[in-house]
């Protein structure tokens, strides 16, 4: 291995990523390599890590290689692995064409929650398909202090508990993850949104994200979100066969989402690359000592 490991910074509505090319699948990011990285004092910082790495190299990906070259591999800020980042397709989509892997249009990116499609469009911004939501059925609690309300359950490839509040303080520090009951909902954790309305199809949401606390954004939690609202507002786009389009407004700017009426669920925000550099191999292993 060499000395020095290329890696580069980016957010998409402020939900930060430490990017590490590795096409060939060469480093061995173990879970406290990740949480190394991500240690916003002792590391670069960021809400997770962007794993970039041909699919035909990953074993978790090759079956996808035939419809996407690249994998996301990505990691939340304490080393577990995730399904999939709305936020990190779009900064990982932006990765590749400053790398000069792919230009403006259609890319597909391969993840463990199967293989997306990504629109980088010419003014900046960039789409990608969400798939489809899952509504599981079940009561759902969600809890902070002596405060509790229902929570819809929904899943984006990876699992929400969305709650609609009166205030987004309510929701305390969210440094920790807000209970949720009964636990038997969500086996593997949850992401957990506070929900409250801003005007019509306007939502503002906070969010703790599992394995990394609150962030400024949660692309899947977005989502999450307006499926939550149209449902709750009594809109279902595979019923009333009208697109669903909703602003949710985070802490680090605003997406748009829009369930179209065959279920398929798009979002559109901004995606960064704000610096690259080297990492120190050597410090790597003296972190991991």
């Amino acid at each position: 291995m060499s000395t020095r490991i290329a890696f580069l910074k980016g957010h998409g509505t402020e939900n930060d990523f430490v990017i590490v090319p590795d096409p060939e699948n060469a480093l061995d990011l173990s879970p406290a390599a990740v949480a190394a990285l991500c240690d916003r004092r002792a590391g670069i910082g960021g809400d997770g890590v962007l794993h970039v790495v041909r699919s035909a190299a990953h074993p978790e990906a090759r079956a996808m290689a035939g419809e996407a070259e690249w994998f996301m591999d990505y990691r939340n800020g304490d080393g577990s692995i995730a399904e999939m980042c709305g936020n990190g397709s779009r900064v990982f989509a932006r990765y590749l064409q400053h790398a000069g892997l792919v230009s403006e249009g259609d890319v597909a990116i391969a993840t463990r929650a199967g293989v997306k499609t990504v629109h980088i469009a010419k003014n900046g911004d960039i789409t990608i398909g969400m798939g489809r939501a899952r509504l599981p059925e079940g009561d759902v609690t969600v809890a902070v202090g002596e405060r509790s309300w229902p929570a819809r359950n929904v899943n984006m490839g990876n699992p929400h508990a969305v709650a609609f509040v009166a205030d987004l303080a309510h929701a305390g520090d969210l440094r920790t993850a807000p209970p949720v009951s009964p636990a038997s909902a969500y086996p593997d954790g949850v992401n957990v949104e506070f929900v409250v309305d801003r005007g019509p199809r306007h939502v503002a949401m906070r969010v703790h994200e599992r394995g990394s606390g609150e962030t400024r954004s949660c692309g899947t939690g977005a989502c999450a979100v307006a499926v939550a609202a149209a449902r709750r507002d009594g809109a279902d786009p595979a019923v009333t066969g009208t697109p669903a389009t909703y602003t949710v407004d985070v802490p680090g700017g605003r997406l748009v989402i829009t369930e179209r009426p065959d279920g398929e669920i798009e979002m559109t925000g901004p995606a960064v690359i704000v610096a690259e550099g080297e990492i120190d191999a050597d410090w790597m292993a003296q972190t991991l000592d």
